[in-house]
């Protein structure tokens, strides 16, 4: 049986497009552009049990403002950055055993043809594919391990291979019981290259594609053992001591400090008010010229 906490996202998120079809959601990309980066995150929805006080949190920790396109009970808003859409957040209450998370896609050419080898490779589907007006064709899956995962080839291309500004989606971290076989399916399905670094004791596997580093393949850590495997979702700031601080003023709570990781950045892990994580990553223009490529 594939673990609970693994399976939250992709169970939650299956609530999205049932909320979100009753609007036009925005493209990804506007104006459209014929850019595609299969491997690349490029989208993530948040789902939550309280709209409002997420979209507080997230406003204050992220600068983020929302397109809010609630309806009833259960609502969808669009987070902006700069006034483009970088992420999406439903709301949907659900038992306190099942806990909200955030759920990264990443960016394919065909979504059925990502379903067919995703299954003959030990995965599961979530939620099935399904096109929606201007944003493109989605999935949810499910990994050899149950870590959810979202598939989206967008009608109107992906965001082009740039660092993104304080506030946008950088990295992407799965935490695995087997970082050797996870990375394997992925590489499969995505095409990456896969570069092990150095680590003590623990795997530390790279993801990349188009000579771009896209995510990252790590050993469970004994203490995240409650929690089973799952993908951390990364979001770049100029501060992450500055912004871990600013987490907990704003309700939430750090869950690992900020600290150096071993390629030049400050990282940090945080809680929002509902214990969704997110992780922090301080990246400099220096640090992403000389970092993985």
């Amino acid at each position: 049986m594939r673990p609970r906490a693994a399976l939250l996202g992709a169970i939650l998120v299956c609530a999205a497009p049932a909320a979100a079809q009753r609007f036009e959601v925005p493209p990804l990309v506007e104006p459209a552009s014929d850019e595609h980066h299969v491997g690349k995150f490029i989208w993530a929805d948040l789902v939550t049990p309280d709209l409002a006080a997420a979209e507080r949190f997230y406003s204050g920790l992220l600068g983020w403002t929302f397109q809010d396109l609630r309806a009833g009970e259960r609502g969808y808003a669009v987070a902006l950055l700069d006034g483009l859409p970088v992420a999406g957040l439903i709301q949907r209450p659900e038992p306190p055993e099942r806990r909200p998370a955030w759920l990264g896609f990443i960016a394919v050419r065909d979504v059925d043809e990502m379903k067919r080898a995703a299954l003959d490779h030990g995965a599961t589907v979530v939620f099935e594919p399904k096109t929606y007006p201007k944003r493109g064709r989605q999935a949810v899956l499910a990994d050899p391990e149950g870590v959810a995962f979202g598939v989206l080839a967008s009608t109107s291309g992906d965001p082009g291979d740039f660092l993104v500004d304080p506030g946008g989606f950088i990295w992407g971290s799965l935490l695995a019981r087997d970082p050797d076989r996870e990375a394997a399916f992925y590489q499969t399905l995505f095409g990456y290259e896969v570069f092990e670094l150095p680590s003590e004791g623990q795997s530390h596997l790279i993801l990349s594609s188009e000579n771009f580093a896209r995510a990252s393949v790590n050993s469970l850590p004994g203490g995240a053992v409650r929690r089973g495997p799952h993908w951390l979702i990364f979001v770049r700031v100029t501060d992450a001591a500055d912004a871990a601080a600013r987490a907990v003023s704003l309700g939430g709570r750090v869950v690992v400090e900020p600290h150096m990781d071993r390629h030049g950045a400050r990282v940090a892990l945080v809680a929002d008010p509902a214990g969704a994580l997110l992780g922090l990553m301080e990246w400099s223009d220096v640090a992403a010229a000389e970092g993985p490529k």
